[in-house]
């Protein structure tokens, strides 16, 4: 796909270029990124380049990944990193993943959550998508808060989801449908009518 830009009222979200590779070194070296996330530490100046320059626009010519850096509009700041992932078909048709991180110094002022829906709101009109699935660590609190607050519904704790440094880690979960935006759906959602009901132990 032709890399695209991203535009809400603080933030444009725009795949992320060579010249940004400074800044978004700088930005990940707070630990909290590479704690929970996929980010690599110790992140170097390579990594920030390769990221930049060659990862994701990778990512967006195969389709595989649609990562956008976060700026602020006034200032041109980096905000955060945003990547949407298409999820494997046909078992997982037309889902997909979200997932963040915020820069340390931009916490606490909405950022992330605003870019969250616009890039979710992208995945649902522009491809197609009918479940776009976040999860995060169980405990990380921040993550969890801008699913929340961008309108994601918390489903459960996944046990065991997340592999990290030699231990595998519980998850907690939510998703986003084109419905919680106001969005028509390609296929008609037909929820169970108890699935707000604990579902049955085993016998």
């Amino acid at each position: 796909m032709e890399p695209t830009s991203l535009t809400t009222e603080r933030l444009l979200l725009r795949p992320f270029t060579a010249a940004d590779a400074p800044a978004l070194h700088a930005a990940c070296q707070d630990p909290d990124i590479p704690r929970y996330t996929s980010v690599p530490s110790p992140y170097t100046p390579e990594d920030a380049r390769a990221f930049a320059g060659e990862t994701c626009p990778a990512g967006w010519r195969d389709d595989s990944v649609y990562t956008w850096g976060v700026f602020t509009r006034e200032g041109g700041r980096l905000a955060g990193s945003m990547s949407v992932v298409p999820l494997p078909q046909p078992s997982r048709e037309r889902q997909a993943e979200i997932g963040y991180w915020t820069a340390k110094e931009q916490r606490g002022r909405g950022y992330t959550a605003e870019a969250a829906r616009e890039a979710a709101r992208w995945a649902f009109e522009r491809l197609g998508v009918e479940r776009l699935e976040w999860y995060a660590e169980a405990g990380n609190e921040g993550s969890r808060a801008v699913a929340l607050k961008a309108g994601f519904t918390m489903e459960g704790t996944l046990r065991a989801k997340i592999a990290h440094a030699g231990t595998r880690r519980d998850a907690w979960t939510g998703s986003l449908l084109p419905s919680d935006l106001g969005l028509p759906s390609i296929a008609p959602y037909l929820p169970f009518p108890g699935r707000d009901r604990p579902a049955p132990g085993r016998g």
